[in-house]
């Protein structure tokens, strides 16, 4: 049984390449309804949009969604949970999911399948999925970002550099034939403890954070535990560019 959860759906306004991105249109809906749509459909005891702009607040709360309006000084989606976490005055214990704004086509049971291994690990503060990596293509790619869990399921590291390195199999004269298996990609969506979000807006930005322009490693740097469980299906890419947002237009209207 899925534990009691919190969605929070973090969305902005701005962006460089797709301006004005959670209200764009697919299928007759703007994008953050169908993220919406879908965190519904898990789990959650609550699902709340939190957002700096007036005018994503006004279309949510015309769909019927809850909406937290928060500071425009955030710097990442987990500092914007921190505010609505305090706003909504959340209990410690409490699980918060985070449910990223331009990802329309997340299934709703990576939702629920989060926040149950972040229920089902009493010493984590942050949980996260993962999911096979098949392809040496996509290894190699640094905006893939690859992890590496101990045998507990546990986040040892988390790089857009191809880890774990196979000394044998992955050297320059050795990258034929299929990749097999070892190698995991991290799919980006995360539950938190509240009393874990309260604490990390007071962490100092980490050294490894800086360095690979990874949120996550902030928690791993000062010593927090992130739980990493395989995906129960496969990750459906978000939206970043307009070449995304064509494709996702296209998935939508098949299945309308």
């Amino acid at each position: 049984m899925t534990p009691s959860f919190v969605a929070v759906i973090p969305a902005r306004f701005a962006s460089t390449r797709l301006p004005g991105k959670p209200l764009l249109e697919i299928a007759g809906r703007p994008m953050i309804e169908h993220v919406w749509r879908s965190a519904c459909a898990s789990s959650a005891a609550r699902v709340v949009i939190a957002t700096d702009d007036r005018r994503i607040a006004e279309c949510a709360e015309g769909f019927g969604a809850e909406v937290a309006m928060t500071l425009q000084t955030h710097v990442n989606g987990t500092s914007r949970l921190a505010e609505v976490a305090e706003r909504l005055q959340l209990e410690s214990d409490t699980c918060v999911v985070n449910v990223q704004g331009d990802e329309p086509l997340l299934p709703s049971a990576m939702i629920d399948r989060v926040a149950e291994t972040l229920a089902a690990d009493a010493g984590a503060a942050v949980s996260t999925l993962a999911e096979p990596i098949d392809s040496l293509d996509e290894l190699m790619r640094t905006a893939t970002v690859k992890v590496v869990c101990d045998n507990r399921g546990r986040a040892l590291y988390f790089s857009r550099a191809p880890i774990p390195w196979d000394r044998d199999r992955l050297d320059l004269d050795c990258r034929q034939g299929p990749l097999g298996g070892g190698w995991l990609r991290h799919i980006g969506i995360y539950a938190y403890r509240a009393s874990f979000l309260r604490r990390y807006c007071e962490l100092p930005i980490a050294p490894l954070e800086q360095c690979e322009q990874l949120e996550q490693l902030r928690a791993l740097y000062h010593g927090f535990t992130i739980a990493v469980a395989t995906a129960p299906e496969h990750y459906p890419a978000g939206v970043d560019t307009p070449e995304d947002l064509a494709r996702v237009r296209a998935l939508l209207r098949e299945k309308h």
